[in-house]
């Protein structure tokens, strides 16, 4: 077996250690990035920028007590940035 393959039971391994907590974290950042992406003016799609927003509405509060605090803040910080560029776009398109 070469040095890059996995093999079972290092996946395995690797599902015991995440925590969902871990996931969740990186899911948000993943979704907050895609919705500013969503909200340039190139890449505009408002419909997909207001799912992101929802999203992270949803799911910020629900991790709020198993991350640490500044990292939930750096988070409601992110969404109501978001919701200001959103507006904003909104209001472009008006």
């Amino acid at each position: 077996m070469a040095d890059d393959e996995v093999n079972e039971q290092d996946l395995v391994d690797a599902l015991r250690q995440l925590q969902v907590s871990d996931l969740l974290v990186q899911t948000l950042s993943t979704v907050s990035s895609l919705a500013y992406h969503r909200l340039a003016e190139e890449h505009r799609d408002l419909e997909q920028a207001r799912l992101a927003i929802e999203a992270l509405r949803a799911l910020v509060p629900v991790l709020s007590g198993s991350i640490p605090p500044e990292l939930t803040r750096d988070f409601e910080q992110v969404l109501a940035n978001l919701q200001l560029s959103y507006t904003a776009a909104v209001g472009k398109g008006s």
